[in-house]
């Protein structure tokens, strides 16, 4: 069966989300095109459903109370009924670790929400006819095994049908390609001098796709989005882009996680996993907050940068990796590097080309851009046409801070535009951060400090000071991590190892 001859849009979907505004979303995408669409509002319900439909195709939430997607994903394959029937995850949560854990479950795909309509569609059509054309080469196979005489026409036929598998299974690459549009330099919005130096910057770096890249900036400037941009102007485009956040990987896995590990390393290991690297090969790999990675794994990974080879945890040879490194923290490195915190020729590695983000208070001319820009976005998916904002709120925004940078600005006129009910934005639609304004003075030293009385022990007075921010911010994490100029995992960390709570009890 050619490509050209399969019938796409003839086919069962089973959508399941607890979210019915969800569903009626995918229902009004894919039901005009002629899918017969059923629907389960929990991970129960689609086992269910599954086993009595046998659709072509799931599309599955992760995050359902009863069961999550890859619970219900695992029991799919798990029975001899419905292994066979691919899943396709929509998932708002873009850490690495969940979506490994979406293919190792058995997921064949997964679409990040909120998704692009043309994606969803071209995703959906390719993964059922990849589905075909396997389930025509099985009952080809089948029925032409014991017919010798024909051998050479099955093995051509088989050939032409792996070649059309391929040719799909090349169009998602082109699909996810298409993450360029959306990640790459036209993504970016802004006329300052500063923005254009950076795509200046970009442009050169997506020339020399192995040059090491160290991005540095505020929390919420953007230094993901340049990294992927940098990445999909690259010729390695067609590799993958594994983003990892170096301050949420748990200690104990870290040397798993990023190099991999053998069937029997240590006690649960009962297959070979492969680490970060192996799943970049080809690609790039994004470590944000790499200021929060412990000292131990840092050399780990600087013997990695040196040698371009892999590890696996409990492994006996050494794996060659093609692996670009793009790296972005938001803490000042040459502090950390002073406090031993960091290693200096791990920083001088990953700096083969420094890219500095400023904050959006050192870019204010492109805060009226950015806001039209979120506007419309916003005003897109909620079906509005022509939203603006009045003079007077834009003069409003400003005048604000944004502590937060671009994704306080991209809340704040996404909550606007909810709040105006689709009209024109004015200023009492904008719910602002007041606790920080252009005017405030940066905090100043006191001066009646006893400094005889700080512990010498770093970790000790470290565990006081975050104390103390988290006395002044009331208990936010957030603002305390803000006073003390931390990434925010940091703080979490002493809480919920029960160190902090402890000390203020």
């Amino acid at each position: 069966m050619l490509e050209n001859e399969i019938q796409v849009h003839d086919a069962t979907l089973l959508l399941v989300d607890d979210n019915p505004e969800n569903l009626g979303v995918l229902i009004g995408v894919l039901e005009p095109l002629g899918y017969r669409v059923s629907l389960a509002n929990s991970g129960i319900r689609a086992i269910e459903l599954a086993h009595r439909l046998h659709p072509d195709l799931i599309l599955m939430d992760v995050t359902m109370p009863d069961m999550d997607g890859f619970e219900t994903c695992r029991r799919l394959k798990a029975d001899l009924e419905t292994q066979d029937i691919p899943i396709l995850f929509l998932t708002a949560r873009v850490d690495t670790p969940d979506v490994v854990t979406g293919f190792q479950v058995g997921g064949v795909d997964y679409i990040l929400k909120p998704f692009k309509k043309e994606e969803l569609i071209a995703r959906v059509e390719t993964h059922i006819r990849l589905k075909h054309l396997v389930t025509a080469l099985t009952k080809k196979n089948e029925a032409l095994k014991d017919e010798i005489a024909q051998r050479k026409a099955i093995t051509q036929e088989r050939d032409h049908v792996f070649e059309e598998r391929d040719h799909l299974a090349g169009r998602l690459s082109l699909i996810s390609a298409e993450e360029a549009k959306r990640w790459g330099i036209d993504g970016f919005v802004g006329k300052s001098k500063t923005l254009q130096a950076i795509l200046t910057d970009i442009a050169r770096l997506q020339q020399n796709a192995n040059t090491s890249v160290l991005i540095t900036g505020e929390s919420g400037t953007g230094k993901e989005l340049i990294a992927r941009a940098i990445h999909f102007g690259s010729h390695r485009a067609n590799g993958p882009f594994i983003p990892v956040n170096c301050s949420a990987v748990p200690h104990e896995l870290a040397d798993s996680l990023f190099f991999g590990h053998v069937k029997g390393a240590f006690t649960g290991a009962d297959q070979n996993r492969e680490g970060y690297f192996h799943l970049a090969h080809g690609g790039t790999l994004f470590l944000d907050e790499v200021g929060d990675m412990p000292l131990d794994l840092q050399a780990k990974l600087l013997r990695v940068l040196e040698e371009r080879k892999v590890m696996p945890l409990g492994g006996k040879t050494q794996e060659p990796v093609d692996v670009r490194i793009l790296a972005a923290t938001n803490a000042n490195l040459d502090t950390t590097i002073l406090q031993g915190q960091f290693r200096e020729d791990l920083y001088y590695r990953l700096s083969g080309f420094p890219v500095s983000v400023p904050p959006l208070r050192d870019r204010k001319e492109d805060i009226p851009l950015l806001a039209q820009h979120f506007l419309n976005l916003f005003g897109t998916e909620m079906g509005l046409q022509h939203v603006t904002i009045s003079a007077e709120a834009l003069n409003a925004l400003s005048h604000h801070v944004f502590p937060g940078n671009i994704r306080e600005l991209k809340n704040v006129i996404e909550r606007a535009l909810i709040q105006s009910g689709g009209q024109t934005v004015l200023p009492e639609h904008l719910i602002l951060d007041t606790r920080t304004r252009l005017e405030t003075p940066a905090p100043k030293m006191p001066t009646d400090v006893n400094f005889d009385e700080f512990p010498l022990n770093f970790a000790e007075l470290e565990k006081k000071l975050i104390k103390k921010a988290l006395e002044k911010a009331n208990g936010n994490i957030s603002e305390a991590a803000r006073l003390l100029g931390i990434n925010r995992m940091k703080i979490y960390r002493r809480i919920t190892s029960g160190e902090i709570l402890a000390d203020m009890e």
